[in-house]
This record gives C-alpha cells, sequence and structure tokens, in this order.
C-alpha cells in the first residue's frame, strides 16, 4: 500500500512509519523534514500536500495540537487552537483526502485518552479529543467505495512521560509497541468506525 503519515516525525508518527515502512510505501508527511510538506491548520496546504502525492491507499494523521492550560483563564481563541489543528486539521484531511484515495483505502485518525479520563489543564485537549472520536463513528456510514476510517485513542505514551508526565498523575505509561500496533489495526485490518483505545 502507498500510506501518508501525516505527523511522521512526531514521537508516535516516527514509530508507526518505521513499522509500517517493513511491508509499505511511506510518503511522510510534517511541517519539515519530511517527503511533503504540510500545515494541517491550512486547508490550501493539505490541498497542494494531495495533489503533489496524488492517488493513495491508507492515510494516518498522528499530528494536531490544542491548548493546555487552565480553563478559569482560557479564552474563545484558546479554543480555536485545538479546532483548527487537531480537530478541524485531522478532518479536513479526510475531506479533502476522500478524493484521492483508492477504493477500500483508510483513513487513521488520533485523538487521545483525555476524551473520557481528563486532567487538570486538559479541557482544550478533551473536547476536541471527544469531537474526533464522534466525527469518526458517524463519518463511517458515509463513506463511499468501500473507504474506511477509524480513531486511535492512545494513553500517555512512555516516550512521552519524562517530558508530560507530571501533568497526567496517576495516568499508567503505555508502552509504544502497544500504541503502534492501533494503528496496524487501523491500517492493516477491515474494521470502519472504530474507536481504537490503547490504555
Amino acid at each position: 500500500m502507498k500510506i501518508i503519515i501525516v505527523g511522521a516525525t512526531g514521537t508516535i508518527g516516527k514509530v508507526v512509519t518505521t513499522e509500517l515502512s517493513k511491508r509499505h510505501t511511506i510518503v511522510k508527511a510534517a511541517t519539515k523534514n519530511s517527503d511533503v510538506k504540510v500545515d494541517i491548520t491550512s486547508i490550501e496546504s493539505i490541498k497542494e500536500m494531495f495533489r503533489q502525492v496524488g492517488s493513495f491507499d491508507a492515510l494516518i494523521s498522528a499530528t494536531g495540537s490544542a491548548h493546555f492550560g487552565l480553563f478559569d483563564t482560557m479564552t474563545e481563541a484558546d479554543f480555536y487552537k485545538g479546532i483548527k489543528s487537531k480537530m478541524m486539521g485531522q478532518i479536513n484531511l479526510v475531506m479533502v483526502g476522500k478524493d484521492f484515495i483508492t477504493d477500500n483505502g483508510s483513513f487513521t485518525l488520533t485523538s487521545g485518552i483525555l476524551h473520557k479520563d481528563p486532567i487538570r489543564n486538559g479541557v482544550g485537549l478533551s473536547f476536541v479529543n471527544g469531537a474526533l472520536n464522534s466525527f469518526v463513528t458517524s463519518a463511517a456510514i458515509e463513506m463511499k467505495r468501500g473507504i474506511r476510517i477509524n480513531v486511535v485513542s492512545p494513553g500517555l505514551v512512555e516516550d512521552s512521560y519524562a517530558a508530560l508526565g507530571a501533568a497526567f498523575p496517576g495516568h499508567i505509561p503505555v508502552s509504544m509497541p502497544r500504541v503502534v500496533q492501533g494503528y496496524l489495526k487501523s491500517v492493516e485490518g477491515f474494521g470502519t468506525g472504530q474507536l481504537i483505545e490503547i490504555y
């Protein structure tokens, strides 16, 4: 398969890329150091990425950011950071990409544990995670041409624990190999509309 991995240079993306490159042709997409550049906050950038790549069989999105900070001090603009990046950025990868993907192809998006196990300062992330999960389960029933769509929802990955662990008190880190299996299930498996939780 020809697989686009958006966020291929990130913590999760680079490991997923390494694993899938053993069996498939990978197109790495990121803001820098990649085969093709893309800024998911810009729909024009997304369109240009797909024009450059052309037809493909699967897309994995392991990218997207949102505001992290106290709810009491959040502004409307802070909420829109997550809406523009992690939420609509990933949704637009599907909305534009569905015109380029092959029959029976698949999309795999990334949400996260905070949709159901919130932490202090995490409202900006929690609500976009929940929105992505709902988008995937609803969009799956309307996909044409046998196209599948799933979302992987990982917990705090061990590889990020040193940097982020203090913000996730009581959360048990998840091993990267387990997280990678969630992406393999989505891409190489047969399910659609699935919320693949790795906790």
